[in-house]
């Protein structure tokens, strides 16, 4: 990543911001455009400007993280239901490209993430298909 991100400019310390956690692979921090109170954004320190171009120790990394945040989150809030989003490109909605995960808590109807969700079908075929060629991308 040739230009810093926003993101690459907070974990810096070059950009003030509300942290969160910090340790040596991910740091985490209260967006500044909240969809509802408590939205959290995680970000791993590695610049990657999505997730298949992360390494498996960032990846490691978040995962490990990711859930203890979420109960932190979810107790400060007194939420009971929250989303986990994470997006890859533009056309997937992503705005910054570092890699970063949000924690949106959803309080009640109206606040945290709304979501459509235009479900397709799969046939046998299909998804018999889209399992090898996925299966063999992975050798």
């Amino acid at each position: 990543m040739a230009t810093k991100t926003i993101f690459q400019k907070i974990i810096d310390g070059e950009i003030p911001c509300h942290k969160i956690y910090e340790d040596e692979r991910v740091f985490a921090f209260l967006d500044i455009q909240p969809l509802s109170r408590g939205h959290t954004l995680v970000v791993p320190k590695e610049p990657a400007r999505t997730l298949d171009e992360l390494s498996d120790d960032a990846s490691a990394a978040i995962g490990r993280v990711l859930p203890r945040l979420c109960r932190a989150v979810l107790t400060a809030t007194g939420a009971k239901e929250y989303n986990v989003l994470q997006n890859n490109g533009p056309g997937a909605h992503q705005a910054v490209f570092h890699v970063h995960f949000h924690i949106i808590p959803k309080p009640n109807h109206k606040e945290g993430l709304g979501v459509g969700w235009p479900a397709g079908s799969l046939s046998q075929e299909q998804g018999s298909e889209m399992a090898e060629a996925i299966k063999k991308s992975l050798r």
